[in-house]
């Protein structure tokens, strides 16, 4: 069974850092192609990252780049996402997804607050 978990969100004040992860199992995530989303109240969910499993590129959102680093770590079969400079826009709740055989998968997502 296909799975993704997300962990790490919580409350930080604007100007922080936090640090996401996903953990895949039920697949090996060495070579799937694994992206972070994030959704906030009343709006569309809307890309933040990805990380290619054979180039390595890791296109971002325009909103995001420059503060925002993600990676993986195959072994763990996890990927993270390093969120720096935090601001009140970035508050949401933030999605792990995975593309298997054509199949998208998707986690329960996990929230951030940036807030003072």
């Amino acid at each position: 069974q296909v799975q993704l978990v997300e962990s790490g969100g919580g409350l930080v004040q604007p100007g922080g850092s936090l640090g996401l992860s996903c953990t895949a199992s039920g697949f090996a995530s060495r070579g799937i192609l694994m992206s972070w989303y994030r959704q906030s109240p009343e709006k569309e969910r809307e890309f933040v990252a990805t990380i290619h499993p054979s180039t390595g590129n890791t296109p971002y959102a325009n909103s995001v780049k420059g503060r925002f680093t993600i990676s993986r770590d195959n072994a763990k079969n996890t990927i993270y996402l390093q969120m720096n400079n935090l601001a009140p826009d970035d508050t949401a709740v933030y999605y792990c997804k995975a593309i298997l055989d054509g199949i998208v998968y998707w986690g329960k997502g996990t929230p951030v607050t940036v807030s003072s």
